[in-house]
């Protein structure tokens, strides 16, 4: 089963997958941020069960948790928990808060290697940034959870 990265952003929400052994995440797609709680929520459920109904199926999330260099919470960190409580709620899944601390400008970074058109990048960047965090997420995970497809 995989595990879905989410970049959460007012304006785009950054979608990333695990493969179904957990070991190399990807970025997906993105999906709009815009809304209200339940809107937003409801929007990243329904992106959520399409997933889960795959024949791979979704084992967990791990929702970026925005906060400044020096480790102090963002402003954004509120409505992010209450999003991923919202979502955790609704799927029954389990969902891991993680740092995403520097996580989009590493994407910006290795996106610009092959797309020099910042407007390219820019449609792109939140599920790569996604995607940034859920890798370091799986490569802190203890490999016998992982071998066992737990999140």
């Amino acid at each position: 089963m995989r595990i879905v990265g989410l970049d959460l952003g007012r304006r785009r929400i950054g979608v990333a997958l695990s493969d179904v052994s957990g070991t190399l995440a990807t970025p997906w797609r993105t999906i709009d941020g815009r809304g209200g709680l339940a809107e937003v929520a409801s929007r990243l459920v329904a992106t959520l069960g399409e997933l889960a109904e795959s024949e791979d199926g979704v084992a967990g999330i791990v929702v970026g948790l925005p906060s400044h260099l020096d480790g102090r919470p963002h402003e954004g960190a509120i409505w992010v928990r209450e999003v991923a409580e919202a979502v955790r709620g609704a799927t029954g899944l389990p969902v891991a808060l993680y740092d995403e601390r520097l996580s989009s400008v590493e994407a910006e970074q290795r996106l610009a290697v092959g797309e020099r058109d910042w407007r390219k990048r820019k449609a792109r960047l939140d599920a790569a940034a996604a995607a940034v965090f859920l890798q370091d997420y799986l490569d802190a995970r203890p490999r016998d959870a992982a071998d066992r497809g737990q999140a």
